[in-house]
């Protein structure tokens, strides 16, 4: 490199002279040097332990299926290091209504050949399909489409459904019609004790998720009360880390919620921006989220689940690298790194 001299403030200076006086200054700081604001600040210390929790990521990370087939995700997600990874129904492709047993059945021998486990099952379909719409006929749908969805969980070979048991209000839809508070908890009752028989015979979990979007179960005190009063082992919680992120802090819930946890959404969030759509949830790392604190609740109560990184936007161009790198940044926040 050319070492080309420059002006600054009226002495002759050249870039080697520069770089000399910063590792100067720098090493200074570093050895006892008088000035406490010369300090370099330490590098972020490791995990304090290896936290025994698993790691997954939802499909809704990958361009699925527009880029990418349902075996090539599998893989990348087994090649980045990921012990699970969540899968999506919808009304089309590989995971939909058009898929019967024989399908389902087959993709969990391509996961188990791939070795990967499928850590649970979620669904975008309970916004256009809510348990509690004031529309009878789309409650109806989404009764068949809940019921659907237990059945794939068990034929996947998975234990946990994400299940949305209603909506006062859905900000992202202009079809949906606002429900009272109390018929909306009404709704939600009704459809959840009319679905858990099946569920509990199937051997599957419902797992409702908090979003605070929608409402509806705002508080941890709130969604304890609905989930203990259907005294079903089958009925717990998915707890989703950057739904309550607004105005909220996971650490506080999941303490207060406890055993009651099944399965977890790590969602990051920014509480620097002002936009609260989908794009305010960013990669893992990225936002404002105090995981070190969110790690360690878990590992207070005892969980030892999937901790699944959801993103709805996979990168435009060489996609798999958010996917090593959400592996990683999990890897430092479990303490493997």
């Amino acid at each position: 490199m050319n070492d080309i001299p420059f002006q600054l403030g009226g002495d002759r200076l050249t870039r080697r002279a520069v770089i000399g006086s910063a590792l100067a200054a720098g090493g200074a700081a570093a050895f006892g040097g008088n000035r406490a604001d010369a300090a370099v600040p330490a590098p972020t210390a490791r995990a304090p332990q290896r936290y025994e929790m698993k790691k997954s990521i939802n499909l809704w990370a990958f361009p699925y299926p527009e880029k990418m087939t349902l075996v090539q995700c599998l893989q990348l997600a087994k090649d980045a290091g990921f012990d699970g990874i969540e899968l999506n129904y919808d009304l089309d492709n590989d995971l939909s209504p058009k898929a019967g047993a024989r399908e389902l059945q087959a993709i969990r021998k391509t996961a188990d050949k791939i070795g990967i486990a499928i850590s649970g099952l979620c669904s975008f379909l309970f916004w256009p399909y809510p348990l509690t719409s004031n529309d009878a006929a789309k409650r109806g749908r989404a009764m068949e489409l809940a019921a659907k969805m237990t059945e794939a969980a068990h034929e996947l070979g998975t234990e946990n459904l994400l299940v949305v048991p209603g909506a006062v209000h859905i900000p992202w839809r202009t079809d949906y019609e606002p429900v009272p508070n109390d018929i909306c908890d009404r709704r939600a009752r009704e459809a959840i004790g009319k679905l858990l028989p099946a569920a509990e015979k199937l051997g599957v979990f419902m797992n409702i998720e908090n979003i605070f979007f929608n409402g509806y179960l705002l508080t941890p005190g709130e969604m304890i009360a609905f989930v203990d009063s259907f005294h079903s082992e089958h009925l717990r919680v998915h707890f989703d880390t950057g739904n309550i992120m607004m105005f909220q802090f996971p650490e506080h819930w999941i303490s207060i919620l406890g055993s009651r946890i099944k399965n977890v959404h790590l969602k990051e969030f920014t509480k620097k921006g002002t936009d609260y759509s989908l794009e305010t949830f960013r990669p893992l790392l990225d936002g404002t989220t105090d995981w070190p604190a969110v790690v360690e609740a878990f590992d207070k109560i005892g969980y030892r689940g999937y901790l699944t990184f959801e993103y709805f936007h996979p990168y435009l161009h060489y996609p798999e690298a958010l996917v090593y790198q959400t592996s990683d940044s999990l890897d430092r926040m479990l303490g493997r790194r």
